[in-house]
Order: C-alpha cells, then structure tokens, then sequence
C-alpha cells in the first residue's frame, strides 16, 4: 500500500462540468469537479480556464470558490489563454485570443483582476513587452509557456525573464526540429539561468503523447516532470457530444475531440490512470511516477513545504494506494473525503 498526496496543476473540467463554466452554474461546476477529484486521488488542484472573453473573466474569476467542502482543495485559478498563438489554439475560439499589448494593462484589462490567478499560460512570442512576464512572477503568478509557435530562442527569452513551466509539452507547440527544437529544447538548454529548474506538464493519458514520447521527455530532464491531466468537462462521462467553453466536443473511444473533428480538445482519463499509464510506459520506479504527479507540481508553484510530501508541518492531505497504484481512499486536512467500496 503506499502514501501519497497528488497536487493537479490543470484541470479544465470533468464530470459534465464545462470550462469556463456557464455563468450561473459556476459554483456548482467547481464543487461538481472538486468532488469529482477525490475518487482518483486528487487533493489539491487549480481549476483551469480556457480562452474566454473578457466579460466571462470578469464574471467568472470571483465567484470560483475558494473551497469544496468533501472535495479537492482549490489551490488558486490556472489561466489558459487567452495570451496564446492562433496558430495552435486547439480547442480554445480564436476570436477570443489576444496579444499583450499594454504590459500589465492588458492582462488586467482582461481578466478584471490577478488576484485569485496563480498560473497563467502564454505564448511568449506574443509578448510585446518583456518585463511582463517578470511583472507576473513578482506578483506570485507561475508563468507557464504553452499553445505556442515559439522557438528555443523565444522560449529562453522567457525563462530568462523568469517563466518557469511549460504547458502540456508536445502538444500545440512546434514539434522538435533539430535545427530548432522550439520550446522542447528547454529541456536540456544550456541558456536556463543556473539553480532555475524548467518544468513541463505533460499528458500521460495514452491518447495525448506516445510512449516513446514520454520516455524521450523522463530521460531528457526527469527533475522538471510533471504529469498534468489537462482533463475537460467529459472527464467521467459516455460517449457522446459535451461541450469544453463554447465549443461542442464528441467522446469517441475513450477520445475527446473538438465535434465534427479529428481535433483533439484534452483528456478524459483521471489522474491516478495517467500515473499507471506513465509508470508502464518509462519503466520509472513507482516512487518517481508517485512523486511526477506529488511532489514535482508542488515544486513547480513553491508549494513543497505546504504540498507534495508527508513532512512535519505539512498539510494532512494524501491518499492510500494498492499496489496496483488505484485509488482506496482519498484524504484531506486529516479527514477521509473518499473511500472505494468494493
């Protein structure tokens, strides 16, 4: 049986419960995928917005609660967009994306305010102002790179400027060129500031990134991994048509898709399955697979004193796993949320 505490840095829904939510179901959402995330184990996580107009920020940002009684805790907001590339947009609605402009202006401007805002993923190559992303790392934001048409150079340019993540890496990015192996070359790029680790969410949920692919990513910089489930609103849910925003999405075979589309619109599978999924596919020690969902995200948001260990005077949350890594029971603040009855 082992111990553990899983901390999820991007979750976009689940349990039929959209991103962003509809505006007067907004309450009901969260908590509906808060609790939804204790049956595979989740603790702790930031529910994450996709590309929105501005009035839906607006709208939506204050009234995400801060905390689900008997569900997983809401460590803070994780924006996706709309700071992004049309050129691999995904899912998110291209008439929602925007480019920062006006320095800090803009992004108040758009999401009304920072406050609840804790991740924010951008593509750097959007940014006209460069002391932005240093603007949003003083004020306790992790900048994330992510739905980008950068390359190394544009990415080591933000890191330098104090990013420290990549978002979902492989996927709405450029794939690895050897002359220019984009923002996949800061994994092993030599041009990151000494003592900063870069670290990269990555799907491990068998549809999103091959095997191969995740064992390249393990090999290259195993202390920056961290798995991400990068899970929507069909997470839990049938074959069907759903809806991730404003777009109508399709289940077909365990794959979510953009409706009408081969267009993959983000993950169905829950967390504690892409930890068996990564575990089978690197060969890693459990331990590690443990830890890439544990104790990395927690170092990634300097959190790891709070989440991501059982030290002294660390948060009572965790899990009990068997040893085929399912979930038993799920625990927070020292109370059992969830329990599987078998």
């Amino acid at each position: 049986m082992e111990v553990v505490l899983e901390v999820v840095l991007e979750v976009e829904g689940g349990y039929g419960a959209d991103s962003p939510p509809a505006k007067d179901t907004i309450e009901e959402g969260v908590t509906t995928v808060a609790k939804g995330l204790v049956r595979c184990g989740v603790t702790s996580f930031y529910p994450t917005l996709v590309t929105s107009p501005n009035a839906s920020y607006h709208s939506i940002l204050p009234r995400i609660p801060k905390r689900v009684p008997e569900g997983a805790g809401i460590l803070g907001i994780h924006a996706e967009g709309p700071f992004i590339n049309p050129q691999k947009k995904g899912a998110h609605p291209e008439n929602c994306i925007q480019t920062i402009d006006k320095g800090l202006e803009t992004l108040e401007t758009t999401y009304g305010s920072l406050e609840r805002l804790k991740i924010i993923t951008l593509a750097p190559e959007k940014v006209s102002d460069p002391e932005v992303i240093g603007q949003l790392v003083a004020k306790g934001i992790t900048v994330s790179l992510g739905h980008s048409a950068a390359t190394l150079s544009d990415g080591e340019r933000a890191v330098q400027q104090g990013a420290t993540m990549i978002t979902h890496l492989f996927n709405a990015m450029l794939p690895f060129h050897h002359r220019d192996p984009g923002l996949v070359g800061l994994l092993s790029s030599d041009a990151v500031p000494q003592g900063r680790t870069v670290y990269f969410g990555i799907i491990s949920d068998g549809v999103h990134t091959h095997p191969a692919a995740l064992r390249i990513a393990y090999r290259t910089h195993p202390d920056g991994l961290v798995l991400v489930t990068d899970a929507i609103s069909a997470l839990g849910l049938q074959d069907g048509i759903h809806h991730i925003g404003q777009l109508p999405l399709e289940v077909r075979r365990g794959k979510a898709f953009i409706a009408g589309t081969e267009t993959l619109c983000g993950s169905i599978a829950p967390m504690d399955e892409c930890v068996r999924i990564f575990q089978k596919a690197t060969n890693c020690s459990i331990v590690y697979a443990i830890e890439a969902a544990t104790l990395h995200p927690a170092r990634c948001i300097n959190i790891e004193h709070q989440k991501g260990t059982l030290d002294f005077d660390s948060d009572a949350d965790f899990i009990l796993l068997n040893d085929e890594l399912r979930v038993l029971s799920t625990w927070i603040a020292g109370s059992c949320v969830y329990q599987c009855i078998k």
